[in-house]
């Protein structure tokens, strides 16, 4: 499949940049030499659970280059340093990112960019889910796994795979078909631990348009959807379950909370008002809404609706740039008036990233039917203000949990919510200025969500800080300079 995002400007950077040693050891000619300590803190087997941002998960695939460069992996070379043991992951077969099931594609592979957009690399995946690896792996990442999904057994049956039960990351490395992923972890004793979890318990919801349930008063998450919102009190006794596990042995640990998924290039990019129209199209459109417009008009002046409602829900396109016409189910519904739930997208609101090659399509090869002028735009193609307050609330109140435990436990803590937020005006990174900007920015991948391995560099370098903060460790840092911001695209 290939994916074409016309205001995309070109990559500068496509291949990796080499390590420079020197750096890594602080040890320049001239400078002091560094002592580095473990501190209070005890690497020896350092395991790291998580979603898709701890796997190493990048440009829409798990590959092995992407999972060299995951945070955990790159914690674990500067651990390494401090009496940190091996560390295993369970890397993926090729750098395709593609997955098999029974020698069937259902996987797709990774994002490159073809000079014009985002595109799926050709070839043939090798990974094979039903070729179980063996051993323990340091690095639970497992990409969409929710909060409750560490505790799930089965979570990793092929058995339940078949039947759409279990996740496929997940399944290539459980330890049997009833594990945990909290359980795998745990049967490593580790003696440190990071755990960045919560972000999939909203993003599904965000990134499918708000087309899921929020299911805030809802405590059976086997009855969630994947593009739910988990109810944040399910949240809260699964976190403290997790951390209090992880820690009953003595481990020490940092917890990451969860970012403003909604500010991420994927809600970001598209603009709100993105359909251009000249005067005459523009009029021709109204035309067509004539007759909704003014049956609104007429419910208003009968005290059906307020004249705000009335106003709020008027179709007007005018020469320029023009906002979507929406379904929106909130609002009032009017279906026994024969007037549907449609308005017009406002600013503020937000468009998910695959509607850039949706907005403007025709139904039926039918100039006069045009996705997101004369057919309103579903669901799922957008984030309305409702919408985006369920998510904002979710949010803060998985942070909040998070800020508790970890001040219950003595854990230090990474903010990814002000990190994230932060790349609206830019983060300094050595010399560079990481920004949410899709391509250019350095900090997200092609597919609008997860971390390029500069920003995980980064992204390293704030849990190292938050250790030696928490534990008084003393421990290397990454120079931005040895990550690219994308992977080269492997030779056929």
């Amino acid at each position: 499949m290939k994916l074409s995002y016309k205001w995309i400007l070109p990559v500068v950077a496509m291949g990796f940049m080499a390590c420079e040693s020197d750096d890594q050891a602080g040890m320049m000619e001239g400078e002091d030499v560094v002592e580095y300590s473990a501190g209070s803190a005890d690497f020896t087997t350092y395991v790291s659970l998580g979603n898709s941002l701890t796997a190493g998960y990048t440009d829409g695939a798990l590959f092995q280059a992407g999972q060299m460069n995951s945070f955990p992996n790159l914690l674990a070379s500067q651990f390494a340093e401090v009496g940190g043991g091996e560390f295993t992951q369970p890397l993926m077969a090729d750098n395709l990112g593609g997955m098999l099931i029974g020698g069937f594609k259902f996987l797709e592979n990774r994002l490159f960019f073809d000079g014009s957009g985002p595109a799926r690399l050709p070839g043939d995946p090798t990974t094979e889910v039903t070729q179980k690896l063996t051993g323990s792996f340091n690095n639970m990442g497992v990409p969409g796994a929710k909060s409750f999904h560490l505790l799930a057994e089965g979570y990793g049956s092929l058995q339940a795979l078949q039947l759409g039960q279990a996740n496929p990351y997940f399944a290539r490395f459980s330890s049997s078909e009833g594990a945990t992923i909290l359980g795998d972890a745990m049967a490593q004793s580790p003696t440190f631990f990071t755990l960045w979890i919560g972000a999939n318990d909203v993003l599904g919801y965000a990134v499918d348009g708000g087309d899921g349930e929020n299911q805030a008063g809802n405590f059976d998450p086997s009855t969630y959807g994947s593009s739910d919102i988990t109810d944040p009190q399910v949240f809260g006794s699964v976190y403290s379950t997790i951390v209090s596990t992880l820690t009953s042995g003595g481990a020490k640990g940092v917890v990451a909370n969860v970012p403003d998924v909604t500010v991420i290039p994927y809600f970001t990019t598209v603009p709100y008002n993105a359909i251009p129209l000249d005067a005459a199209t523009a009029a021709f459109v109204n035309n067509g809404f004539a007759q909704y417009n003014g049956g609104l008009q007429q419910l208003a002046a009968g005290g059906a609706i307020s004249p705000e409602e009335a106003q709020a829900r008027t179709i007007n396109f005018v020469e320029g740039q023009n906002a979507p016409v929406i379904v929106d189910e909130d609002l009032t519904d009017l279906s026994g008036f024969g007037l549907p739930p449609y308005r017009q997208l406002k600013e503020g609101e937000l468009l998910v990233l695959p509607s850039a090659a949706f907005l403007g399509t025709l139904v039926n090869d039918d100039p006069t039917l045009v996705n997101g002028v004369s057919v309103p735009l579903a669901d799922k193609w957008a984030l309305t203000a409702n919408e985006l307050e369920e998510i904002d609330a979710a949010t803060m109140a998985f942070n909040q949990v998070i800020s508790d435990v970890a001040a219950q436990n003595g854990l230090a803590v990474v903010d990814a919510y002000s990190l994230i937020n932060e790349t609206f005006t830019g983060i300094p990174f050595d010399e560079f200025n990481l920004t949410n900007n899709l391509v250019t920015g350095g900090t997200f991948s092609l597919d609008g969500i997860h971390l390029t391995a500069r920003a995980n560099a980064y992204v390293a370098n704030k849990f190292m800080e938050a250790i030696e903060e928490n534990y008084g460790a003393v421990l290397p840092r990454y120079s931005a300079g040895d990550f690219a911001v994308a992977y080269p695209v492997p030779m056929p």
